[in-house]
């Protein structure tokens, strides 16, 4: 048994605390520090917080964490210029065997002057070696001509269905891929990683995430991550909880072994099948209702709602709900008229109103924002994209910008709203996700002190429940995950700032000190004046 006392507590359920019990893996008691040190004065543990602010455990609603584990060891491609991108690229493949591939994530030609890379300028520093980069928004991709050879594509290879090829004006193949299904053409040659590699990866990273202070995720990538994650969550050595949704392609799998949304621990359980509706913004492949601005073209519907409609019926026959990205406003009106007919669908047949969900919700018209709350759609969005992103949106959408990255009118709509950061499309750290919330600025205070679009900013309060009490709430788990209350697991930070009393401007910087999931000290940081890892055994 452990007392935490003299800290700052965050505790809607207990206003005023300042000490907490933890015992066998949960809160056991809340309050003020004489009651809570009179009443337990036999505690093994008695540590002074000086002062220092507690926080539930944070988790990012919506990441990839294998593709996550598996940018961390490629070419950082996020640059002011597509010379230094190149030159990154040229580095690393100077230094690689003569038969690997070249791998790199994170452009954005919309940050370069020039716009797109093509195949012929990898060539040029890649010698001979296959070369395959993915866009800062994974939806795109950029290869060399080894690459494309190998992957069997040809200047008259027809688009893949949902799938784009870039072709220069001659005809010819640039080396630029958009969208999964025509990135999988050279994904499909690259030999994947090992179970085992994918573990590796994957106990690197979650050691990672704990100190930014989460202590679990809704995870979105493949197969092979929910394997590792199977594997890791056995061992029981490295505690982090996990949503794990399904991919489409895999559905019939879950179905066929009789999986269903919810079904599993508390650290490790089924979520919702993953479809797309559209693409991303930044390649412009996201549904628009009316053209991108100085510009014919509406984006990529990729899904419409009769067809989700029909996916819906047998994934929600099957205990499955659905999980749908969506970008452009078409994108999104699809998804919600599919919705509403698989509520009534959902009613009519006597099935759970099962927990469905929208992925990034980020541009949707304000006819459809009242429909999120009556039709009981999660709104899944990712804050951090909203400076990240705020250049390319008034260049494309113009006046409809401002009802891109509408996290206020979302929330002040009814709709329950979870938080997250797409990583490795977005840096993981949930701080700059708080703070991107809160502020609507990048790291450096651009755009300015009122931020971009400042009228959908949320608050500090709203932004923390967003990574934390909510997410929980929308698994089933709000009684016992994501809050500091009495009989709840004992996932909690400890910060040595109180976050509601710095500068807004200063979010993004805070580090926690420590990281506790079910009791246990999982990080602590090298200031912090005690050694709760050692002393928990």
């Amino acid at each position: 048994m452990k007392i935490f006392h003299n800290a700052i507590i965050f505790s809607p359920d207990h206003p005023g605390a300042t000490a907490l019990v933890v015992d066998h893996g949960h809160f056991i008691a809340l309050g003020e520090d004489k009651d809570i040190l009179s009443g337990f004065s036999k505690a093994d543990q008695i540590i002074d917080l000086q002062g220092r602010t507690i926080w539930p455990g944070l988790t990012d609603a919506h990441l990839h964490l294998l593709q996550l584990s598996e940018t961390m060891s490629m070419i950082d491609c996020e640059t002011d210029t597509l010379d230094q991108c190149l030159d990154r690229i040229r580095e690393t493949a100077q230094s690689l065997a003569p038969n690997a591939w070249v791998r790199g994530h994170g452009w954005n030609q919309n940050q370069w002057q020039t716009g797109f890379g093509n195949a012929e300028m990898l060539d040029a520093i890649t010698g001979g070696k296959p070369a395959y980069l993915t866009a800062k928004s994974l939806h795109a991709a950029w290869a060399n001509s080894s690459a494309l050879s190998l992957a069997g594509i040809e200047d008259d290879t027809p688009d893949p269905p949902g799938g784009i090829i870039q072709r220069d004006p001659s005809g010819k193949a640039t080396g630029i891929l958009f969208e999964a299904e025509a990135m999988a053409l050279v994904e499909s040659i690259i030999d994947p990683p090992s179970l085992s590699e994918n573990c590796q990866k994957l106990r690197a990273l979650i050691q990672k995430l704990w100190a930014f202070g989460l202590v679990g995720g809704h995870d979105f990538d493949g197969f092979g991550c929910w394997k590792a994650l199977q594997v890791i969550n056995q061992d029981g050595d490295l505690p982090f909880r996990v949503r794990k949704h399904i991919p489409f392609d895999n559905m019939a799998e879950f179905i066929g072994a009789g999986l269903r949304t919810d079904f599993g621990s508390d650290f490790l359980h089924i979520g919702g099948v993953k479809l797309f509706a559209d693409g991303a913004l930044g390649p412009q492949t996201a549904a628009m209702r009316q053209p991108y601005e100085n510009s014919s073209e509406y984006g990529k519907l990729l899904l419409t709602s009769d067809e989700i409609f029909e996916i819906g019926q047998f994934a929600v026959n099957n205990g499955i709900a659905l999980a749908i990205h969506a970008i452009g406003d078409q994108a999104n009106h699809q998804v919600l008229n599919a919705y509403q007919q698989l509520r009534a669908y959902e009613t009519k047949h006597q099935l759970p109103h099962l927990k469905h969900r929208i992925e990034h919700v980020q541009i949707i018209d304000p006819i459809d924002m009242p429909r999120l709350a009556q039709l009981e759609i999660i709104a899944s969005v990712q804050p951090v994209h909203a400076p990240s992103d705020m250049k390319m949106a008034d260049k494309y959408l113009g006046d409809r910008a401002k009802y891109a990255y509408a996290y206020r009118d979302i929330t002040d709509s009814g709709a329950t709203v979870i938080l997250g950061s797409d990583a490795p499309v977005e840096p993981v750290n949930p701080f700059q996700g708080i703070h991107a919330a809160v502020t609507r600025q990048k790291l450096d205070g651009s755009p300015g002190p009122e931020g971009w679009q400042p009228q959908q900013r949320l608050t500090l309060t709203e932004a923390l429940m967003g990574f934390s009490q909510t997410p929980a709430q929308t698994t089933g788990r709000g009684v016992k995950m994501g809050k500091i209350a009495t009989g709840a697991y004992a996932d909690f930070i400890i910060l040595d700032e109180d976050p509601f009393t710095i500068n807004p401007n200063e979010l993004a910087h805070v580090k926690p000190a420590a990281t506790f999931i079910n009791g246990q000290c999982v990080f602590q940081s090298s200031q912090f004046p005690y050694d709760l890892v050692r002393a928990q055994g």
